[in-house]
């Protein structure tokens, strides 16, 4: 006689829908990124909602100075690690440079993104003129989460990293692209290095989560690259980062201790050598 087993309950991927359901009830949501395996099992295990595949990989992973020279092929290269070893977050892909020219090429970049990555959304830098190239993906089906106020993709364009939101007619630009993007079908907007009452004013009046990046405590969630949260860098962390940790210098460590060990193992078997009978 067979026994019948119970089979094994999965574990389900929060959704786009669920992300404005938490917004509605008032849970803030956590985002971090990753950019491999090990790293976007461990994130998922600390218990955030979104994981975001960022083109910040540029700067972390890649030896990049900015996200500039990062290419789609690289982004679906590490989308696909981290699909392959999460099971409940959301797994965002960041489009890089020059990928959202128009909305042909958005659409032809997002296919891969969930087709051959594995992503369940893409996110795209754009104020009000990118809600075209928003409404054609979400049109087609791909979620898309939208950035607005600091877009590292404009670097050069900018000149650095400015806050936004203080200079005059700022504020009224970012609340009309935020309602731009929401109208035209963005999930949720992240607003980046925005100045804090104006990101709390923005959170306000979508329906659609904000997830905040140097823009205060208002928004319905945060996110961080992993790096800055852990201390994993070379280089000090933005100023509204504070590392829980210090990754980097646990590591140097770590390695120095290996080397003095081996080191200190190989000397000691040339001493060995040297005194053993035959060498005298």
């Amino acid at each position: 006689m067979s026994v019948q087993t119970r089979p094994a309950q999965s574990i389900r991927r929060i959704t786009t829908r669920d992300i404005r359901r938490l917004k509605a009830e008032g849970r803030r949501l956590a985002m971090l990124t990753a950019y491999d395996s090990t790293m976007a099992a461990l994130v998922e295990r600390g218990g955030v909602d979104l994981i975001l595949v960022g083109d910040s990989v540029g700067n972390t992973m890649l030896g990049h100075s900015s996200t500039i020279p990062v290419t789609m092929d690289a982004m679906v290269h590490h989308t696909q690690a981290v699909v392959r070893s999460t099971q409940r977050a959301l797994v965002v892909l960041d489009l890089p440079f020059g990928t959202c020219t128009d909305p042909d090429t958005a659409l032809r970049h997002s296919i891969r993104a969930l087709q051959e990555a594995g992503a369940q959304a893409v996110k795209l830098e754009g104020d009000e003129t990118a809600a075209p190239i928003v409404r054609r993906l979400t049109s087609q089906g791909i979620p898309v989460m939208a950035h607005i106020g600091l877009q590292p993709q404009l670097v050069h364009q900018l000149g650095g990293y400015p806050r936004f939101g203080k200079a005059p007619g700022q504020a009224e630009w970012l609340m009309r692209s935020a309602l731009a993007l929401q109208e035209a079908g963005a999930f949720a907007v992240v607003l980046e290095c925005v100045d804090d009452a104006v990101a709390a004013r923005i959170t306000r009046e979508l329906a659609i989560p904000t997830i905040g990046i140097g823009s205060g405590r208002d928004c319905d969630g945060q996110v961080l690259v992993i790096n800055d949260l852990v201390g994993l860098s070379l280089s000090p962390p933005p100023s509204f980062a504070k590392p829980r940790a210090q990754v980097a210098s646990i590591i140097e460590q770590c390695v120095r201790e290996f080397v003095a060990e081996t080191q200190a193992t190989a000397a000691g078997a040339e001493s060995q050598r040297q005194e053993s009978p035959g060498h005298a």
